[in-house]
């Protein structure tokens, strides 16, 4: 069963707008008119989807839930729709974390375009994973441990995780030993799969951090407090290329004290696995990692708390 399109038009602008006005004409239609189809849909799916009141308009839990799917399921009519109309045939849809995107994808991304100039390449970014059911992603890349069932999993790169600071924190601070830095500022990344823990685990002592100057749930900030020189963030060389290429960021204890990972993965059904544009993609995934591993090459393994 397939609500009318009207009905689902009204439910995705009211939620957008926060208002029946303003979604009404939005879809030049009348507020009644809007609100008639909203209440067409709440009947059919026998569920409530908006919450009224004197303060104006609001989402319920199951709403919300509904709006997740519908967004995107209309976001995907849109651009086929626009696509069509543009004559773009050969269209690459890509999502991927935030960090990944910012410091990682969008240096290289250009390449992509000048080796690829028949592609049409849609990029966007949020913590959110895609939705493969709406059908407007082909491809997504996440990070954490590999765990997507009915999924094709493909590791990015090996990263290497280690302390890094600002070459005069390090100075000023006289870093020397794992135990030197328990008495600077760190600098936890919360959503990182390796922790100081883990890390003081493998390089440290019985010792181990008991609080965190800073926190932050993006890899991006971590690098840009540490780069400030506000204390010693625990990232990726890779992640972080750009702020040790500018000197901005050195990790404290060179390239010996990393641990590897594999943490960031291209994910996509097995649907997809046929389209020309999303092998192209994976294949210059593939190239394009080789300067990850110049920063971050090991000068000898280290055990690997990612899978």
């Amino acid at each position: 069963m397939i609500p009318p399109l009207p009905a689902l038009q009204a439910f995705e602008a009211i939620a957008r707008r926060k208002s029946f006005a303003l979604a009404a004409s939005e879809l030049n239609l009348t507020p009644s008119a809007v609100s008639h189809q909203v209440a067409r849909l709440e009947d059919l799916l026998g569920v409530r989807l908006f919450d009224r009141s004197a303060k104006g308009v609001s989402l319920t839990a199951a709403g919300d839930a509904y709006l997740q799917r519908v967004a995107g399921a209309l976001g995907a009519l849109h651009s086929a729709t626009d696509d069509l109309r543009q004559g773009v045939r050969d269209s690459l849809y890509v999502h991927a974390s935030p960090s990944f995107a910012t410091l990682w994808l969008m240096p290289r991304i250009g390449q992509f375009a000048k080796d690829q100039p028949g592609i049409s390449l849609f990029l966007s970014s949020s913590p959110n994973h895609s939705d493969f059911g709406v059908g407007q992603v082909d491809l997504d890349i996440r990070y954490g441990r590999p765990n997507w069932p009915d999924l094709l999993v493909e590791p990015i790169f090996t990263e290497r995780i280690t302390p890094l600071a600002s070459p005069g924190f390090i100075e000023r601070h006289r870093l020397r030993t794992p135990a030197d830095l328990l008495q600077v500022p760190l600098i936890q990344s919360t959503v990182s799969i390796v922790q100081w823990p883990d890390w003081y685990a493998r390089f440290g002592d019985s010792q181990r951090p008991e609080r965190y100057a800073l926190r932050f749930d993006r890899a991006m900030m971590s690098l840009q407090a540490a780069a400030q020189g506000m204390g010693v963030a625990l990232e990726s060389t890779s992640i972080g290329e750009s702020f040790i290429q500018s000197g901005a960021l050195q990790p404290v204890f060179g390239e010996a004290m990393g641990l590897e990972v594999q943490a960031h993965f291209a994910v996509y059904p097995q649907r997809h696995a046929a389209k020309r544009e999303v092998r192209q993609f994976l294949q210059w995934l593939q190239a394009a990692q080789g300067s990850a591993h110049a920063l971050s090459a090991p000068a000898a393994a280290t055990p690997s708390p990612g899978a």
